[in-house]
């Protein structure tokens, strides 16, 4: 049985310990991750488990990071967790303690390691490391917390549709007539991007993402580096190029996103104060974050899709139009006991 995820009422452990675990720069590592003889075969990689990758920057957020890692490193299906670390000015005590963190609060089988990029630049997030030993990679932001069952369902549905990408945040591209130029948004009835929330894929595709697709790949990860953004929606036209495909989007039962610009600071534990003064703090986790920055971090993706689509010369992105969820359940009310509950709910 999957341990409860990612309730803020769960203890985070601080033990002491003499077990560090090794902070990598990319200089440091001993392969080259974009040589194709320094990946494993497909036939060795695990298909019963998955490998979780959770980006980290923010000093702020380093508490949330721990607990959400340590989480799920609980799980039976976690093959192993890595924290990949981008940001390059924090210190290297701070990072030393990160890694002594991690290595104690792990409640499971699985590992957790920390990665320290080369680099702060976002396409560092989907390097294909040769240690990575699932077939099915998990990409997720340092502030999103997912209970048991929508984790496992999620898996479960990446399975059975191995080449889509898989998440629970989505949104969509469009075309603004008047400027004829693609736009950045949310359709109700319809999606074409997952965000890196929380995004199930295959493996295969980082390195598509990393190490293929010749100049014009090259020049849409220098994109990225410009707009210091927009990896996730480069990573979903790489894939729909490749599958012609949409991405797949699935029900959540509980997903907090702590990141999320519409949290109310009130709302925001405590606990994650850092000695900053009461309300400083309760907004810092969601400040830190991109989609704070409202309007212009739409435009600013928007812009992104335009210049992806004229280096790439053909609009990839794929609409899907459904939710796929855990249980359809009976939706006929009946009278049980003085109330109106759902007719299969006992």
């Amino acid at each position: 049985m999957i341990p409860a995820f990612l309730s803020f009422s769960v203890c985070f452990f601080l033990l002491s310990s003499s077990a560090i675990l090794p902070v990598f720069s990319r200089s440091t590592l001993p392969t080259d991750p974009c040589d194709a003889a320094n990946q494993p075969e497909r036939r060795t990689l695990r298909a019963d488990q998955i490998t979780v990758l959770i980006n980290g920057y923010s000093e702020f957020r380093i508490p949330l990071l721990q607990q959400i890692a340590a989480t799920y490193s609980a799980s039976p299906l976690v093959s192993t967790v890595v924290v990949l670390w981008g940001n390059p000015a924090t210190s290297a005590q701070t990072l030393a303690q990160l890694a002594h963190n991690l290595t104690v609060s792990s409640f499971g089988p699985s590992t957790i390691s920390l990665h320290r990029q080369h680099s702060d630049s976002l396409n560092s997030r989907f390097l294909p490391l040769p240690s990575i030993n699932t077939r099915a990679v998990l990409i997720i932001d340092d502030d999103v917390e997912v209970d048991a069952k929508s984790f496992e369902f999620a898996f479960r549905t990446w399975k059975s549709n191995q080449d889509h990408l898989i998440g629970f945040f989505v949104r969509s591209h469009d075309i603004d007539l008047s400027t004829k130029k693609w736009i950045y948004t949310v359709h109700p009835e319809r999606y074409s991007i997952v965000l890196t929330k929380f995004m199930i894929l295959d493996r295969r595709y980082l390195f598509d993402y990393s190490c293929s697709g010749g100049e014009a790949m090259h020049r849409m990860r220098r994109i990225v580096d410009e707009m210091r953004n927009c990896e996730d929606i480069l990573m979903n036209f790489v894939v729909a190029d490749r599958t012609n495909a949409a991405p797949l989007l699935v029900g959540a039962q509980k997903v907090r996103d702590w990141g999320d610009a519409r949290n109310d600071a009130s709302s925001i534990d405590g606990r994650w104060s850092w000695g900053l003064k009461e309300g400083e703090a309760r907004s810092m986790v969601r400040k830190v974050g991109l989609s704070s920055r409202g309007v212009e971090h739409r435009k600013r993706r928007g812009e992104c899709i335009t210049r992806f689509h004229k280096v790439l010369g053909r609009m990839p992105l794929r609409y899907g139009y459904g939710k796929l969820v855990n249980s359809v359940g009976e939706q006929g009310l009946c009278m049980k006991g003085g109330r109106l509950v759902f007719c299969d709910q006992q």
